[in-house]
């Protein structure tokens, strides 16, 4: 079965024949990637030698009104290449010391990605690791069992309305909720090397955004509640860009020390683990260059 024929790969299901027209994602059936390179500044255990070997694709399930990925996300800048060519990628990045293989925002292009992996699975011998904003489905997450090692999703909202108004996906939570519980469920217990380098397991992010710090807190409180030992990120590097819209005047401002305090502050409490951000994190400086690099 040719799974772009009737495209329901995320929660938007919108059944496009992406043969012929672009999905909700802007993509086609071609793998559209914007720069593949070793990045240092993801967390510890996942950057924890050399860096992470970084895939980023183009196309999104989600539009954020706010992505700074904007230019591959929303504005589909990229470079076409073949299961063949995104499987060589794969060893490059390998060959240079990746601590892993980091697919960035790949769900739209899950089928050749697992053509990819299926080319090289008796040459690579890193994690491979999937980092999606969250939009998923169980579904979409079975067809990834025994490809990916660690997953790293977003749980970007809580509220149906504030998911609706800036990524048009009132039922976000409803879905990130049980894709990353069926993650938990595929990858197991978190499994860490001698480096401290995560080599299975599941990383939750979450970027606290300006006025929706309550929101944050019920994240934070639903992982408290329904997951055991959880390993967390809460992001301190939301940027105001200039292409947000004037209608989101609430998020045209950083997040305040009493805002993103608060949320670990809250995570503390209720005993998550894992990673809090710097506020030097912040800015444009910190937004990949998409220059095609490394394809």
């Amino acid at each position: 079965m040719d799974i772009y024929e009737n495209c329901q790969l995320c929660p938007r299901r919108c059944r496009v024949n992406r043969h012929e027209n672009n999905g909700f994602c802007g993509a086609g059936t071609e793998i559209l990637t914007a720069k593949a390179t070793l990045h240092q500044w993801e967390e510890p255990c996942i950057s924890y030698r050399n860096g992470a070997g970084t895939v980023f694709f183009s196309g999104c399930s989600l539009h954020c009104c706010y992505c700074q990925n904007n230019r591959i996300s929303n504005e589909l800048f990229g470079k076409k290449l073949t299961t063949q060519q995104l499987a060589d990628v794969f060893l490059r990045l390998q060959d240079m010391g990746a601590d892993n293989i980091e697919l960035v925002t790949p769900t739209h292009f899950v089928p050749d990605i697992i053509k990819s992996l299926d080319i090289i699975k008796h040459r690579i011998n890193i994690p491979v690791i999937y980092n999606s904003g969250g939009y998923e489905l169980p579904e979409t997450i079975r067809l990834l069992d025994g490809y990916i090692d660690i997953y790293m999703p977003d749980i970007k909202y809580f509220s149906p309305e504030v998911s609706a108004r800036y990524s048009n996906a009132p039922d976000y939570f409803q879905y990130a909720s049980s894709a990353v519980l069926a993650m938990i469920q595929q990858t197991g217990k978190n499994i860490f090397n001698e480096h401290g380098g995560l080599v299975r397991g599941v990383l939750i992010r979450h970027l606290v955004l300006p006025t929706h710090r309550h929101d944050s807190m019920n994240i934070i409180e639903w992982i408290s509640e329904n997951i055991p030992e959880p390993l967390v990120s809460i992001m301190n590097q939301y940027t105001p860009f200039d292409f947000i819209d004037d209608k989101y005047s609430e998020l045209k401002r950083n997040v305040t020390k009493m805002e993103y305090n608060s949320v670990v502050r809250y995570a503390e409490n209720l005993g998550i683990n894992g990673y809090t951000q710097q506020k030097s994190a912040v800015g444009e400086k910190y937004v990949p260059d998409f220059d095609l690099s490394g394809l």
